[in-house]
């Protein structure tokens, strides 16, 4: 894939971008290795002031910003916008809590190992590289890039080739706010070159989100090089509607839960999963606000769905639906690609869904969601469970004893109760399963890559 953005609403290239050659990559490495030696030794006050100034400086240009990612990737432009504050409040987040969340810690009775006193410190580690997606080109930066260069780490971007505007004003972001030169680059490469980076002994770690195939080419890579990976991978995520759900809240959000991002999220709600009480009223309500969504510009203010960021993502989407079609699923509402420019699918609900479908088990990125009924909640876990990916899960329900036993038997690294998965800076955010190793955010996401270092003294 060239590197350029390609408007997704028009198709058309609208900027393309030189790779960097080797001599620059070197150059960008060596830079991020000085950057490394000086920050680790700054403060967290110090760190904190730098990172506070450039949240503000994102906040400042949000209109510029939110601009770029929609025309880039074709997010509607209000959540572009929200796109680019809630990264302004993780970075400050951070700013906030990093020093409490790499405090030393120790024993109370260090008699116990032979010490007048133990414990344990954090310590950085030195460069991660990151290999990041387009569907949220701002967000899924930063939730890496705060607390690594919180912990005193460096960072190096090799992000999606159809947002290079994107990764070019993150490039600068962090030393205009005051960050060493070098403590974080972009690297505008394909992704053919991500290997001989990770490679180079002077890069500790790595964090990946994206697809299963690439996570597990890079965390071969690193494993060869036994070095830490964090991998953020696909989703399949159940959204499950039992009989003392308040429907209409639950058919709400599930509209949006499905949609958002014009469906392009790893923990968008893809299969919903219905007791048979309820079945036939939620799929009518859900149905009719899916088939009411404003589909158009996503520099609008009023469209609710853009197009899909690449037309290659669209086509597959479309192959997808073909195929549960000609095997017996029912159309509920969409189920085509408009004839217009750009590349839309039409929000669309499936009924009928089997386990002959591709559907099935192959994860949806776009706007469709596949429905299920069931006759129990054994069912509705069996169906939820029953594929390789364990992201995230939503279930909907007012009886407590049906609350803690999905609590403890979903297969995946959040449940939702009553709600929609969100990603926010104060919870975990990472799965188990096909769909990735290792945490993102709160306390966990920074404690990734650090050094957990035992203190003993005799």
């Amino acid at each position: 894939m060239a590197i350029a953005t390609i408007n997704p609403f028009t198709g058309q290239t609208e900027q393309t971008f030189e790779p960097h050659g080797e001599a620059e990559v070197e150059r960008r490495i060596a830079a991020a290795d000085a950057a490394y030696r000086s920050l680790r030794s700054t403060t967290f006050a110090q760190r904190a002031e730098w990172m506070k100034a450039a949240a503000q400086l994102l906040e400042d240009d949000v209109e510029r910003v939110a601009r770029i990612i929609t025309v880039e990737m074709g997010r509607p432009i209000a959540g572009a916008r929200a796109e680019v504050l809630k990264c302004a409040k993780g970075m400050r987040y951070y700013a906030d809590h990093a020093e409490e969340f790499l405090a030393p810690e120790t024993l109370a009775d260090p008699s116990v190992v032979n010490a007048s006193a133990a414990g344990t410190r954090y310590a950085p580690i030195g460069i991660v590289l990151a290999v990041m997606p387009w569907n949220y080109p701002l967000w899924q930066v930063i939730r890496f890039a705060a607390p690594a260069l919180m912990a005193g780490n460096t960072g190096l971007l090799k992000h999606a080739s159809n947002v290079p505007q994107a990764a070019l004003y993150l490039d600068t972001l962090f030393e205009r706010g005051g960050f060493p030169a070098g403590a974080f680059h972009a690297l505008l490469i394909p992704a053919s070159g991500v290997e001989r980076v990770l490679r180079d002994p002077r890069i500790k770690a790595a964090t990946l989100t994206g697809s299963e195939p690439a996570g597990r080419s890079l965390g071969s890579i690193a494993g060869s090089e036994v070095k830490h990976v964090v991998l953020e991978l696909g989703g399949s995520d159940p959204f499950i509607v039992l009989p003392t759900a308040d429907l209409d809240k639950a058919s709400t959000v599930a509209t949006t839960a499905r949609n958002q991002n014009n469906g392009q999220s790893c923990i968008a709600a893809k299969r919903f999963i219905v007791h048979t009480d309820v079945y036939d009223e939620f799929v009518r309500l859900f149905t009719e606000k899916v088939a009411a969504l404003t589909v158009g510009d996503p520099l609008d203010e009023s469209t609710d769905v853009g197009p899909l960021a690449t037309e290659s993502g669209r086509d597959e989407l479309a192959e997808l639906v073909a195929d549960a079609v000609a095997k017996g699923a029912t159309v509920q509402t969409g189920g085509s690609a408009p004839d217009r420019a750009g590349w839309f699918y039409t929000p669309t609900v499936l009924d009928g869904v089997t386990p002959a479908m591709r559907l099935y088990l192959e994860e949806a990125f776009g706007p469709v969601a596949s429905v299920y009924r069931v006759k129990d909640r054994e069912e509705a876990l069996a169906i939820a469970n029953g594929t390789t990916f364990g992201l995230s899960s939503a279930v909907w329900t007012n009886d407590a004893d049906d609350e803690e036993w999905f609590i403890q038997n979903l297969d995946a690294g959040a449940v939702f109760i009553n709600g929609m998965t969100i990603s926010y800076p104060e919870l975990p955010f990472g799965g188990v399963k096909d769909s990735g190793v290792g945490r993102e955010l709160a306390a966990a996401g920074i404690r990734e890559f650090c050094n957990l270092k035992t203190v003993w003294k005799g």
